[in-house]
């Protein structure tokens, strides 16, 4: 066991750091924990921002990893509402904002990522926003709410899931909203177009209005309030508010400036991690958002954004800490739940990467799985309002073996029988 002096330092409070706290405890460490967090919130989980907790359907407190207590009960030490501001791997410190330096054995980074922000005239309106953090969610629940009773319009850049998500919930309030997007079809980079034009149908039965080959250029306003959103093709979309979803970064900087070997651009940027998390510094690991792990499956590096890689990544980057053997080998997972669609996806087929897609199902009907192929081998499975399947299809990317393309799509053939 690790030496009971020891202390493990986790930079970032969200929930790859509280599981990775909790592994460590799980696990048998008896050293200090310490858990760092720059926001005010102790750690909670992010997809209910976009889903239950924004629509109404749940309850603010449902969100939290663990009630508060639960820290000091399990011994962790949490610092919130402070940045950690500096990285000294020589000294083996961090610097909060207060200029508090803690000393650590053993770093984790789990600091997550940032919306990108709309390099465009007007983003300083009070009426535009981003959703990352639980304090957006609470604002831009309030804001849907009165944009329904009003009959108020939002504008959302992005049909990527968070804008579709964020589109279904406002629908539900009842708001007006278009979403403009620069490809077209809504999900294009994720799922392509065979797959997007579903999720147009989806939203446009549902009164959302697309505006497609599009980007914003130009949000006006006046005292300070959003009037319209301008496109780049000339059209001008009235707005009351308008939601900026283009993606997110990985919050990198603190181990960029600490002289970490970064991840390249083509594959996501973020902290690049071996398949232990372990980062070019023997006593630093990252995990979820911001970390690029070498995958030993599926023999690239990954940068994954889902909560599932949040939820497992911390507690392989602290039995790592620990000394153990960790292989992360993980299949990429996310869920996504718009108006009465669910989804689960897994695995891996970014665009270029396939050269079939297989529907199992009635995809009219949106009840089906789709396959994505690569030299009929499966690389990616999504299952829409089908369930009780996700560990089947995970079995079969692992699997690399050839399909008949014809049992694929059969689903009188059972799924299991493909293995």
């Amino acid at each position: 066991m690790v030496d009971a002096h020891q202390t493990f330092v986790i930079v970032g409070a969200g929930l790859a750091g509280a599981k990775a706290a909790e592994t460590l405890r799980a696990e048998g460490f008896t050293g200090r924990v310490i858990l760092i967090g720059d926001e005010r919130d102790h750690p909670y989980e992010r997809p209910p921002l976009s889903k239950g907790y924004l629509d109404g359907k749940a309850d603010r407190d449902s969100v939290f990893t663990h009630e508060r207590p639960w820290y000091a009960g399990a011994d962790i030490e949490l610092h919130l509402g402070q940045p950690v501001t500096a990285l000294d791997r020589y000294a083996k410190t961090v610097q909060l904002g207060d200029n508090t330096v803690i000393h650590y054995d053993k770093l984790l980074l789990a600091t997550g990522s940032e919306p990108r922000r709309l390099d465009i005239p007007g983003t300083d309106l009070a009426g535009v926003h981003h959703l990352r953090r639980l304090a957006h969610a609470d604002r831009l629940r309030n804001v849907l709410a009165a944009l329904g009773r009003d009959n108020g319009h939002l504008v959302i850049a992005g049909a990527g899931w968070i804008g579709l998500e964020v589109a279904a919930a406002a629908r539900g309030y009842g708001a007006e909203v278009t979403v403009v997007e620069a490809e077209p079809t809504p999900l294009h980079q994720v799922i392509g177009p065979e797959l997007g034009q579903i999720f147009t149908e989806l939203h446009s039965s549902h009164g959302v209005r697309f505006h497609f080959g599009a980007r914003l250029t130009e949000i006006t306003g006046q005292d300070g309030m959003v009037l319209t959103a301008r496109t780049d093709d000339g059209e001008e979309h009235p707005a009351h508010d308008v939601l900026a979803a283009i993606g997110a970064a990985p919050r990198s900087a603190l181990a960029e400036a600490a002289g970490l070997d970064m991840a390249e651009r083509a594959h996501g940027g973020g902290v690049a991690v071996d398949a232990s998390l372990r980062t070019s510094d023997p006593h630093i690991y990252a995990a979820g958002d911001v970390a690029a792990a070498h995958h030993p499956l599926l023999g690239t590096r990954l940068r994954v954004e889902h909560w599932a890689n949040a939820l497992n990544g911390g507690p392989a980057a602290a039995r790592a800490m620990l000394g153990q053997d960790v292989a992360y080998d993980r299949i990429p997972y996310f869920f996504s739940d718009q108006y009465d669609l669910g989804l689960e996806y897994s695995g891996w087929a970014p665009p270029g990467s396939y050269d079939e897609v297989i529907i199992r199902g009635d995809a009219g009907k949106r009840e089906f799985i789709a396959f994505w192929l690569k030299d009929r081998r499966i690389l990616a499975g999504m299952n829409v309002n089908v369930w009780d399947v996700t560990e089947t299809v995970q079995e079969l990317i692992r699997a690399r073996q050839q399909h008949d393309a014809e049992a694929l799509a059969d689903p009188s053939v059972p799924l299991d029988s493909l293995l």
